[in-house]
């Protein structure tokens, strides 16, 4: 029994994958180096503390508010026993220290629930996949909004906007054009004037702590402001939940990585090269700042940022800490 005769075309060949496509080969050099002291401080700070943990400190605080009242009130009745009038003034002074107490545990709570409505919005926002939905969205960033005069000519041009969009994409871009980047703007000067402020105390300052420190009171200032601008108004314990929910984004987005890979494109590598031990750690800190506020805004926003809106890190470093040193030294 005879076979035909096959025909190979050699010259149809699979189409080879291109070399440019290749995943990058990992760094064993770069995969073995430790996290840096910052990295790891921040994973600490973003982790969540056990259930055991709370339930201590919360019975510690009550135990010893109980011990204080009760010592405060038995205070208060034996003078009041021994020398009435000034008795009786401390009992009043006491209940004036009491209605203060309360009156600043009622602002912690409204912080507290103004932070909790700027996460349903983000959340929200997130969710709205049609027309429906932006609409309910937008007219809920409004009502949180109302009131504010520095906004209240972005809000009429919304008003008189949104009933010609049909589409929801468009009308949360449209949102977010009309209320949020001229907050975006705002808040991108304190986070430039953070950077700036944290590269330059370190580079001028020769005390070991003093760059700690000033970072340390820089990003909690700037956390705290940036809230205030999209309309958190922290409070003591909710500027705490906010500042951990910042640290919490940085951890999980790894964007506490080293600064100094930002500074040479931004900077150039002959200025670098120039600068000395101090000048070098200054521009990092201060491009860590920078990263820790642009997290900040990302948190803070009642709305994620659109691709086009996004603020770059990059940009934000150069605005902030070019103006320090010129490329021409």
């Amino acid at each position: 029994m005879s076979k035909k005769p096959v025909l190979f075309d050699l010259e149809e060949e699979a189409e080879a994958p291109s070399v440019a496509e290749a995943p990058p080969v990992p760094d064993p050099a770069a995969l073995a180096t430790p996290p840096s002291a910052m990295e790891q401080a921040v994973r600490v700070a973003a982790r969540r503390p056990s259930r055991l943990a709370r339930w201590f400190w919360g019975l510690l605080v009550a135990v010893v508010g109980a011990m204080a009242s009760v010592a405060a009130w038995d205070f208060a009745a034996g003078l009041i026993a021994r020398l009435p009038v000034l008795g009786w003034a401390v009992t009043a002074g006491l209940a004036l220290l009491l209605l203060l107490a309360l009156a600043l545990a009622m602002r912690e709570l409204a912080a507290l629930s103004r932070l909790h409505r700027v996460d349903a919005l983000r959340h929200q926002a997130e969710a709205a996949a049609d027309l429906a939905a932006a609409r309910a969205f937008t007219a809920r960033l409004e009502a949180f909004y109302k009131g504010r005069e520095d906004l209240s000519w972005h809000q009429a041009r919304l008003a008189e906007r949104r009933s010609e969009v049909m589409d929801g994409d468009a009308l949360l871009l449209l949102a977010e054009e009309e209320l949020l980047v001229p907050l975006d703007a705002l808040a991108l000067r304190e986070v430039e004037a953070a950077a700036r402020q944290v590269a330059t105390v370190t580079a001028l300052v020769p005390m070991a702590l003093a760059d700690i420190l000033t970072a340390l009171v820089s990003s909690m200032r700037m956390i705290r402001r940036v809230a205030g601008i999209y309309g958190g108004r922290p409070g003591f314990f909710s500027s705490w939940r906010l500042t951990r929910a910042v640290l919490a984004h940085l951890a999980a987005t790894g964007a506490v990585a080293a600064g100094d890979d930002l500074l040479e494109p931004v900077l150039g590598g002959s200025v670098l090269s120039k600068l000395s031990r101090r000048f070098g750690e200054g521009l990092v800190n201060g491009a860590l700042s920078a990263r820790v506020g642009i997290a900040a805004m990302e948190v803070c926003r009642p709305m994620p940022f659109s691709p086009q809106h996004r603020p770059s890190v990059r940009k934000a470093v150069q605005r902030a800490l070019t103006g320090l040193f010129s490329k021409g030294e």
